[in-house]
């Protein structure tokens, strides 16, 4: 039977039944291929229309500041692996692990896509999160902090999408988002692609690839 949509909400559902504890799952995936759509669909869709108990944290939030990386030398690959603070990710997905019990709540950083800059304090996590969502290219890589992320995570999915629809997709958004469509193609077939190569080689660590047929509408982020 091919994979639907409702069995990913059942298997996210079962995750967070575990006694208590906060579970986190990841999903992993190419630029493009959907993350985000389908951990802000998941959310949405677990937390019904009553309290919020999943919370939604992206690993774009870990985005070093431009003026970080011109200081590094790395303005000009924006998005590959050492251009993000792996190591305060990883910190902060043991904190959500560790920290799920009395009235505190835990401040993670979001991700401007207009400005294309991180900010600080912008997503709430409620003790009451039971099962925290959380998406981005690297989270199955295992170089550098990179590799601490993956035993945070009680699962992580993986998600894939046909190669020309990931690549119409991302010059869409980096369109949506100010560049030039030449400009656009050019960053999309090359930063992106190097960085798309890469995610790829981690699609064998995930505990379930989820193809595009199984979101309820393919989006064009993540």
């Amino acid at each position: 039977m091919p994979l639907t949509f409702d069995d990913l909400l059942i298997r996210a559902r079962a995750l967070a039944q575990n006694g208590g504890r906060r579970a986190i799952l990841g999903i992993a995936g190419s630029p493009g291929a959907g993350k985000t759509t389908l951990a802000e669909r998941l959310v949405q869709e677990l937390n019904g229309g009553g309290p919020d108990w999943v919370a939604h944290v992206p690993m774009d939030g870990f985005h070093l500041a431009d003026v970080e990386l011109e200081r590094l030398g790395r303005r000009d690959r924006k998005g590959a692996p050492d251009t993000f603070d792996a190591a305060g990710y990883a910190a902060l997905l043991r904190r959500l692990r560790e920290e799920s019990d009395g009235d505190e709540i835990t401040y993670a950083p979001g991700f401007e896509r207009v400005l294309e800059q991180p900010l600080a304090g912008a997503i709430a996590v409620p003790s009451a999160a039971r099962l925290v969502v959380t998406e981005g290219n690297y989270l199955l890589l295992e170089t550098g902090a990179w590799a601490r992320v993956r035993p945070q995570l009680d699962e992580v999915w993986f998600c894939e999408v046909d190669e020309q629809e990931r690549i119409r997709r991302l010059i869409a958004r980096h369109e949506e988002f100010g560049k030039e469509h030449e400009k656009a193609v050019a960053w999309v077939l090359g930063t992106d692609q190097r960085n798309a190569d890469l995610v790829a080689e981690t699609r064998g660590r995930a505990d379930l690839v989820v193809p595009v047929a199984a979101l309820p509408a393919a989006g064009a982020r993540g």
